[in-house]
């Protein structure tokens, strides 16, 4: 129940009271006695988290994910036609997050859980992006897509690193499984189209996770 509410039901049962009694005598006092009963039920009723200086680091954050979102549509360079080779070929980057999307999820999240869960997903991308990058370069494919992918997750991860400090919350370590070597221009191509499906995935999901964390902030709608 909302402060607004809690007074709203105080005046409407002193309402049913006096039309039951008659004109009461002294109303002034219990009307103030209402009024500080509920200035205790604002004070004690549960607070955003203390979060509002990160309210400007948001916004930096969708913008990054909207331009890696843009990005990551590029990263194979295939028609629609030519896509329809890789249709039902088995995803093997097991070491990628697994995004979760259920409701429960969403409606659970912490802001600095949520915000150490991104950059740690985040860093795993940029890992497995420059990975990609590198075997491209390895067998004579353009990979500006890719090197442009990668500097948006580095910036992404930046402002979240920037906004645990801010919080006082413990940044997790980098972590670097080493991953194996691409042989063939094949499966290049073939990582490609997987990396940009579960790259829209990611931007998609952490788009959500922001805007939930703003309204956890308590953050002006713009």
């Amino acid at each position: 129940m909302t402060a607004g509410r809690f007074i709203s039901v105080c005046l409407s049962e002193r309402r049913m009271r006096r039309s039951k009694t008659g004109v009461m005598h002294g109303s002034a006092p219990r009307l103030l006695h209402l009024l500080l009963l509920a200035e205790l039920f604002v004070r004690s009723s549960p607070r955003p988290a203390h979060c509002s200086p990160l309210c400007g680091m948001f916004r930096p954050m969708v913008l990054q994910l909207n331009s890696l979102n843009n990005m990551s549509k590029k990263l194979h360079h295939l028609t629609d036609h030519e896509l329809v080779i890789f249709e039902g070929v088995e995803h093997r980057l097991d070491d990628l997050p697994h995004i979760q999307h259920t409701a429960a999820h969403f409606s659970s999240l912490k802001v600095n859980e949520s915000l150490s869960q991104l950059l740690r997903y985040t860093r795993s991308f940029r890992l497995h992006v420059d990975w990609l990058k590198t075997a491209k370069e390895n067998v004579s494919l353009s990979s500006r897509s890719t090197g442009g992918a990668g500097a948006h997750l580095l910036r992404l991860s930046d402002l979240l690193t920037a906004s645990l400090l801010q919080m006082g919350e413990e940044v997790p370590p980098s972590l670097s499984p080493p991953l194996a070597p691409i042989s063939t221009a094949f499966d290049v191509l073939r990582f490609s189209v997987e990396m940009s499906e579960r790259l829209m995935v990611f931007c998609n999901w952490s788009k959500r996770v922001l805007l939930r964390l703003q309204r956890l902030c308590d953050c002006p709608r713009r």
